[in-house]
């Protein structure tokens, strides 16, 4: 019975999680779905792998229908003996997107326990963890795999610092299963950024064991961190070796041209270029947007109403009140910022700061210091290009760093550090009673006094956003040239108007946190009572934020079919889908999207680890050669009148057009080499740059490059005789098998129109032989004369050699918990 009373607050907290991540997103009791539009692009590319999965009840581990064709490691693959995966499972039993919510607040709650904070300051800790803005807009926009990082980040830290305070059995446990789950999340950008945020705590605790003169418990505090973390490692071997594998083929490898498309020379050092890694880069001044929400405008989807003052100014030039809404709505961009594409500001809470700055002040716990100094770095590199100089430092010397984009996405750090700080700042100012008047008017003036700063100073802001010039002067075409810049003028008006109203809000909660904690002290207010009240506000603030981003109405949640099927094909995709024929499709203005792969093979796709060879040929040829297509397609046929060679060796039979009035039409390349076919020149080249420009001079019908510094070893003659009566017939096309019968009178080197990768093997009458890489990204085989039977197989070593490492990993870890579950119990029944 004590031991019930013991956990009962918990599960308490644990059931108020739940109920409130249904509420929250209470559609999904209607059988509704939420529409993310990452996700709905996932669903086009995983389309073909969740097929087969269906079909044949085994995983493909590679899809044609995406970049000509690639591994599925990134696209949601199920690796065998993944039990970890299981237990994540077993934790996100709730309905998406409820439950990442649940896994925050659920995460966020056993951090603060590890602080000793009590359940009820915990469980709203947690919940104003949860409801920081940046982590529920990045579930309306679908980025499911961060926010899953995220939500397994705290009890990570929570591991962590129990092993540091030598709770060596606990701790390491902890550590173990929630570190294998953070992996298994399969957002190593986000791991990437919570390890920073480790080493930031590590250096706190070792300075501290120093100076408690206590570095001989360090060995034991290693082991146990190695230990934890090679079986968390060893539990996720499959997913972390195949992304090992797949990290050089992809465009996080390093690029092997010396040259630009342009002809310029290469001087990018890093996998991506500095211009990719840092294109969203958070702006300095926009780092208010932490403490009041539309600063800089809230987010691109913003929209002014008819109280605005771009309305007003439009029906002062005569407009009624239909066109007035109109342009308010259409040509008002409220955001100002530095960031090209904003879905909502990165508000942490008023309310939230406001105590994290208490706890500057009042908790005596020096850990303190080094979550400030983990929010402070967080910021600092959230700032990218804007503060160049450590950006590059990071790009240049810190390893892997140049390996992820989207640099302001660290700022995650810094939405972790400060609602712990927030938090200790509540524990401490009710549990320390020295000196809370003097911390709490000490926090009071800092806090408040800053809004009231930056209020005074809001003539030092522009207010002008990076398209107003444009906005300006499309405005002005056939109007009085005064027009566009009185809307501009008028914008600016409205963007100071959210600045002032967001401070003031701000500022009022502030203002009633001080005044509640005042109350307590003055013995006005019951401890219980203070901090729920404060609970209220806290959650309330953000709560309210992020309903304008994150809403329940019918754009966000739709029914299930709407999520499921979310793309109608076209006319022109019905019209390609009437050729049984195996061949690739290529969306011309819409290459980087999941659509496409929906309904067919499409050489595009929608990943931020798509191929890079292949993207490269489109950058450097293709896209270049199509550059005009009035002078390259038959408007009466709708077929292209000029030969591509390297699209004709992509099996690229269609192009997927949208013509002005927004229809789909399908042309016809009458010219594709097909799926194989028999070459009578190899072309050996030195380099990756000597190859890319030899491709874009040869017929890829009759000529193949290979690469001699990769294919030197094996021989191969310059020359084939070829046969024009030699045949290459496609049996059978599935994404992991492949099968061709030949006939030639004579040794041929036959050309495959499939994505060269170390995983395939091929046989010939069942003999493996030698896959060559040909034409920068194809495969090619020698094949010998008469008549034989060719089949392509992609079984990849790395996925049976590391699900044998989880499976063995996984047993190691219940044995594990097992083990310290009976040592435990052991020790108490002796006590």
């Amino acid at each position: 019975m004590k031991q019930l009373q013991k956990f009962y607050p918990h599960f308490l907290a644990i059931f108020g999680f739940i109920l409130i991540s249904l509420l929250y997103f209470y559609p999904v009791l209607q059988g509704k779905k939420i529409y993310q539009s990452d996700i709905v692009q996932y669903t086009g590319m995983a389309k073909e792998q969740n097929d087969f999965r269906a079909e044949f009840d085994t995983e493909p581990f590679w899809t044609n229908a995406a970049f000509g064709g690639m591994p599925t490691y990134q696209l949601g693959a199920n690796y065998p003996n993944d039990f970890i995966g299981k237990l994540d499972d077993a934790l996100r039993f709730l309905p998406r997107p409820a439950d990442y919510l649940f896994l925050y607040f659920l995460g966020f709650y056993g951090l603060l326990l590890v602080f000793r904070v009590d359940p009820l300051k915990a469980f709203f800790g947690a919940l104003a963890f949860g409801f920081s803005t940046y982590l529920i807009i990045i579930l309306g926009v679908g980025h499911n795999a961060k926010a899953h990082a995220i939500a397994y980040m705290p009890l990570v830290v929570a591991g962590f610092i129990l092993v540091f305070k030598r709770r060596y059995l606990h701790g390491g446990l902890l550590t173990m299963l929630a570190t294998a789950l953070e992996i298994n999340a399969n957002h190593f950008q986000m791991t990437y950024y919570l390890l920073i945020l480790l080493l930031v705590l590590a250096v706190y605790f070792l300075y501290k064991l120093v100076q408690e003169n206590e570095l001989k418990s360090l060995p034991k505090i290693a082991g146990t961190f190695v230990a934890a973390v090679l079986l968390a490692l060893g539990a996720n071997a499959s997913g972390l070796m195949a992304t090992k594998e797949y990290s050089d083929f992809s465009m996080r490898g390093k690029s092997e041209l010396t040259f630009n498309p342009d002809g310029s020379k290469n001087t990018e050092t890093a996998s991506m270029s500095k211009d990719y890694i840092t294109e969203y880069s958070y702006g300095v001044g926009e780092s208010l947007n932490l403490i009041a929400p539309r600063l800089y405008g809230g987010g691109n989807s913003e929209k002014l109403g008819t109280d605005s003052h771009v309305y007003n100014y439009m029906l002062s030039y005569g407009a009624n009140e239909t066109e007035a809404q109109t342009f308010t709505e259409n040509y008002a961009p409220t955001y100002w910022g530095d960031q090209p594409i904003v879905a909502a500001p990165a508000y942490i809470g008023a309310i939230v700061f406001f105590l994290c700055v208490l706890a500057l002040f009042h908790d005596k716990r020096k850990i303190k210091y080094a979550f400030l100094a983990g929010a402070i770095i967080s910021l600092l590199l959230s700032w990218g290009k804007n503060f160049s100089a450590l950006t590059d430092f990071f790009i240049d010397y810190v390893p892997m760093y140049d390996k992820f984009r989207a640099v302001s996405s660290i700022q995650v750090i810094l939405e972790l550090c400060i609602p712990v700080l927030a938090i200790m700042g509540l524990q401490s100012f009710f549990k320390n009673s020295e000196n809370q008047k003097k911390s709490l008017l000490y926090t009071a003036a800092t806090s408040i006094g800053l809004v009231v700063l930056i209020f005074i100073c809001k003539g030092a802001f522009s207010f002008s956003g990076a398209l107003d010039g444009q906005i300006a002067d499309m405005l002005s075409q056939g109007q009085d040239k005064t027009f566009g810049q009185g809307f501009i003028d008028a914008l600016k008006e409205d963007r100071m108007d959210l600045f002032k109203t967001d401070l003031l809000r701000s500022g009022f909660f502030m203002v009633v946190t001080f005044g509640l904690l005042w109350f307590y002290l003055k013995g006005k207010l019951a401890q219980t009572t203070a901090v729920i009240v404060i609970g209220i506000f806290m959650v309330g603030d953000l709560f309210f934020i992020d309903k304008n981003y994150v809403s329940n109405d019918g754009k966000q949640f739709r029914s299930a079919r709407e999520i499921d099927q979310p793309f109608e094909p076209t006319d022109a995709d019905n019209q390609i889908l009437k050729d049984n024929s195996v061949f690739r499709v290529y969306e011309i203005q819409g290459r980087l999207q999941g659509r496409t792969s929906y309904f067919h093979k499409s050489v595009g796709g929608y990943s931020a680890v798509r191929p890079r060879r292949y993207e490269q040929l489109f950058e450097y040829h293709i896209d270049r050669q199509l550059n005009d297509l009035g002078k390259i397609i038959d408007p009466q046929t709708m077929t292209l009148k000029k030969s591509i060679p390297i699209m004709n060796a992509l099996n690229i039979k269609y192009l997927l057009l949208q013509t002005n009035d927004g229809e789909s039409v399908a042309v016809t390349n009458p010219f594709i080499n097909g799926n194989a076919w028999f070459v009578s020149e190899l072309k050996t080249v030195n380099s990756a740059d000597e190859e890319m420009k030899v491709l874009g001079k040869i017929d890829t019908k009759n000529v193949a490059t290979v690469s001699g510094t990769e294919e030197g070893k094996l021989a191969l003659p310059a020359r084939f005789a070829k046969d024009s009566l030699a045949t290459l017939k496609l049996e059978e096309h599935l994404p992991n098998t492949i099968k061709y019968t030949s006939n030639n009178t004579q040794d041929g080197f036959a050309v495959f129109s499939e994505n060269f990768y170390n995983g395939w093997k091929a046989t010939i009458d069942g003999k493996e032989v030698d896959i060559h890489r040909v034409d920068y990204v194809l495969r090619g085989l020698a094949i010998p004369k008469g008549k034989h039977t060719i089949e392509f197989t992609f079984e990849p070593q790395v996925v049976k050699t590391g699900s044998t490492i989880a499976l063995v990993s996984s047993i190691l870890m219940i044995l594990a918990i097992v083990g310290v579950v009976y040592f435990e119990q052991k020790g108490k029944k002796a006590a």
